[in-house]
């Protein structure tokens, strides 16, 4: 497996049902989406251009897809001439004995990162924490998932499903050095983890980052965040080890500027990001003194092959999907059992991780198909089109129930003699008022199970048409 499914999550509808059934959960889903999903609308209708933004976002990323090997190359040329250090993981195991072993090198027992979804795909933090090294998020939302012992379950807001009295409970329960009055005001909270954040940018000798975009022509890589960490993450360790999705390269600064145009107002509905830090190599006297690039594959070459799947490629990790996506919102990040959560989650984690499991092989049927997320892609990404044929996919490839060959068997058998199907539809008949109710079925007993689980499956009618046909004489009698 390349990428950690969530220990012991169930396939999407089981875990969907439970969430859908947790009302507070619910309400914070509903409130934060909705709210998101107003203000970016408002900031895209201030572009005239957008469209054509999306256009031009849409062609650098399949160009770039297209020619990854040749900006790949180009990339680790700029990196290392700039004194960087550039190394390539298969997968994710090897992409932590890669991160672990440098930060080994340095004697520290400690990091500080920069919220990154690629550590999170490859489970880094937990990793490192087997090698006896302690990884400590400074993105305030991520510091809220790890002081909870939770898990992500949105792009962008990893603790969307968190309302601010929770929050306040989980500071005053692990944060050493919160203040026993704290209220759950958010000016409050904010004050109390960056008090308690200071101390670890201060000491902190090495850093992790992720990447949102690297500029093949100079070897430049870039971040985007809203809160500052990024920046103290950056600048103030000796050492910055940074994982990248090979995705993430883009060919020129020109190409840059779409998306720093593109990114924000899809994200945080803003004009232009508050924090955008870049750098280049190394400074002397400016900046870490070590610099290394890991290069990320985990599944993405395999993804790349698929000519139709390879669309997922293009995200740039807005999150702009989830917020207008019915399901998400009534179901939450957790139910698709990925660090990658709603329509991206349900079309790139199966690709990255196949179609093996019955979590991923569910994932593909986590939509109604209705198209918002596409409407909302600013980088044109047709999920529902890669959607219905990763549905495909999961009947070829994915988990099947033993009795499902069986089952098939028998309806040939069946349906090979007029006779033999009469006598079925005879005995469906007389078995509708058993498993039907009001002309519905919900739930079929044992195996048949797993039809009724996400559709209702209207009863047998009383009479076959082949019944009702002999006996009106063809509705002449």
């Amino acid at each position: 497996m390349t990428m950690p499914t969530y220990l012991g999550m169930p396939a999407f509808p089981q875990a969907a049902r439970e969430a859908v059934a947790d009302e507070r959960l619910r309400g914070n889903l509903a409130h934060a989406t909705g709210t998101i999903r107003d203000r970016r609308r408002a900031a895209v209708a201030e572009l005239d251009d957008w469209t054509a933004l999306r256009e031009a976002g849409r062609r650098i990323k399949d160009h770039t897809l297209r020619y990854l090997d040749h900006y790949l190359r180009e990339l680790e040329e700029r990196v290392t001439a700039a004194g960087g250090t550039v190394h390539w993981a298969r997968d994710a195991a090897e992409a932590n004995r890669i991160v672990a072993g440098l930060v080994r090198a340095t004697g520290q027992t400690e990091v500080v990162k920069v919220k990154s979804m690629a550590t999170q795909e490859i489970g880094l933090n937990e990793a490192l924490a087997e090698e006896g090294i302690t990884a400590y998020e400074t993105d305030l939302a991520e510091l809220i998932v790890q002081l909870g012992d939770d898990r992500p379950s949105h792009i962008l807001v990893p603790a969307i499903h968190r309302n601010r009295s929770e929050i306040r409970d989980i500071f005053r329960r692990r944060m050493p050095d919160a203040p026993a009055d704290l209220s759950d005001e958010p000016a409050d909270l904010a004050e109390a983890a960056r008090r308690h954040l200071r101390a670890k940018f201060l000491s902190a000798k090495v850093a992790v980052s992720g990447v949102n975009f690297a500029v093949a022509e100079t070897g430049t890589l870039v971040v985007l965040e809203s809160e500052g960490n990024g920046r103290m993450c950056l600048t103030l360790p000796e050492t910055l080890i940074s994982v990248m999705g090979i995705e993430k390269v883009v060919p020129t600064w020109r190409d840059l500027e779409v998306f720093l145009q593109l990114l924000p107002r899809s994200s945080t509905a803003e004009r232009m990001n508050p924090y955008t830090s870049t750098w280049t190599g190394v400074t002397p006297g400016d900046g870490p003194r070590d610099f290394h690039l890991v290069l990320l594959d985990n599944g993405r070459t395999a993804t790349l092959a698929d000519e139709v799947g390879r669309q997922a490629l293009r995200c740039i990790r807005c999150s702009a999907c989830l917020n207008v996506c019915p399901v998400y919102a009534r179901a939450g990040g957790h139910a698709y059992g990925s660090p990658y959560p709603g329509p991206i989650g349900a079309i790139l984690s199966p690709q990255i991780r196949g179609i093996g499991s019955e979590v991923d092989a569910s994932l593909p049927y986590a939509s109604s198909l209705c198209g918002a997320c596409f409407e909302a892609c600013p980088v044109a990404i047709d999920i529902p089109e890669v959607l219905v044929h990763l549905r495909a996919k999961a009947v070829e490839e994915g988990p099947r129930h033993p009795l499902v060959g069986t089952a098939m068997a028998a309806a040939g058998w069946t349906l090979r003699s007029p006779r033999r199907l009469a006598l079925a539809q005879r005995a469906a008949s007389a078995s509708r008022r058993l498993i039907g109710r009001r002309g519905r079925i919900r739930r079929l007993p044992g195996p048949l199970r797993a039809w009724t689980d996400s559709r209702d499956a209207p009863a047998p009618p009383p009479e076959s048409f082949r019944a009702w046909w002999k006996r009106t004489n063809g509705g002449r009698s």
